[in-house]
């Protein structure tokens, strides 16, 4: 029986949940799938349009969300 999953805060989390009784014993291979290495990164992905928009204030990465929803600048602008 294969299962698959991922950890989250250091804890396995199958993605479905195995039928096992309570308490069973299991042994758990951990291998990073071959998708999860060969996947282009967020650059690569995203090159294409990264600074194409003009015109954004400097600090837009940080304050984002005031500029888009009108909440206070963050303090450490």
């Amino acid at each position: 029986m294969t299962l698959r999953g991922h950890i989250r805060n250091g804890t396995l989390v199958f993605d479905t949940a195995p039928e096992l009784p309570e308490g069973a014993a299991v042994e758990v291979d951990l291998r990073k799938l071959e998708d999860e290495e060969s996947g282009p990164t967020l650059y690569e992905r995203y090159r294409d349009i990264i600074g194409t928009v003009p015109d954004l204030p400097e600090d837009f990465s940080v304050n984002h969300d005031h500029y888009i929803h009108g909440t206070p600048k963050r303090s450490d602008s």
